[in-house]
């Protein structure tokens, strides 16, 4: 897909959306380093992230788990809004896990944070390149879940809302519903109501049951 890219003697401008201002901060200091790029917009949630396109960047570099709101919702509002736009996701979320539904939502790639320092100027020049960026591991797996083509990767999971699906994922990781509220900055009243909803949509009868699949699908990956 044709990308929008940065015009001779002009750095590409780049959108950061993550709602931990030191990541923010960092990131736009890395990435400011580098003579061909300028971090135009650095924002911490997706009502900032939208009105800063503003600034007509040419990539945007977005976190998944923003305190108010689901980053691959985001990403698929930017894919819908700006079909040019390169889009990378940065996330501390195992890529194993979230990657694939990352590039289904519309992004070009995805870093994990752990990695970033070292890998986001390549990412990021990857993805500008019209390339999907991801890890060595993660190219590897996808490649062997093409080889079997009747296999659907996530099941009754593809159903799960993004939220849903990093709730699921917590839960797997063996985090309580007040400690998921916590993350997730959201109640523990709305963390329940998206409980009862993937109870529903996998037809799980009860909360152990509910966490007995997280935790055998977690690792299955």
């Amino acid at each position: 897909m044709h990308r929008k890219c940065a015009s001779p003697g002009r750095a590409t401008q780049i959108l950061i959306v993550d709602d931990h201002p030191i990541i923010r901060d960092g990131m736009t200091l890395l990435l400011n380093l580098q003579e061909d790029l300028h971090v135009c917009c650095a924002v911490g949630s997706a009502e900032e992230a939208l009105a800063g396109m503003d600034c007509e960047p040419d990539i945007a570099i977005v976190d998944i788990s923003l305190q108010a709101d689901s980053g691959l919702e985001l990403v698929k509002t930017l894919r819908h809004r700006y079909p040019e736009l390169a889009i990378l996701v940065l996330s501390m979320h195992d890529e194993s896990l979230f990657a694939e539904r990352a590039l289904r939502s519309g992004a070009n790639g995805y870093l994990m944070k752990l990695e970033a320092t070292e890998h986001v100027v390549s990412a990021i020049r990857e993805v500008l390149a019209g390339n999907i960026y991801m890890s060595a591991a993660m190219h590897e797996k996808l490649a062997r879940a093409l080889a079997v083509p009747h296999k659907k990767p996530e099941g009754q999971i593809a159903n799960l809302s993004e939220r849903e699906f990093e709730v699921l994922h917590l839960i797997g990781l063996g985090f309580s519903t007040r400690d998921i509220a916590e993350k997730l900055n959201r109640s523990v009243k709305t963390i329940e109501a998206h409980q009862a909803n993937i109870k529903e949509k996998l037809n799980i009868r009860n909360g152990k049951e509910l966490t007995r699949f997280a935790i055998q699908w977690i690792e299955s990956q």
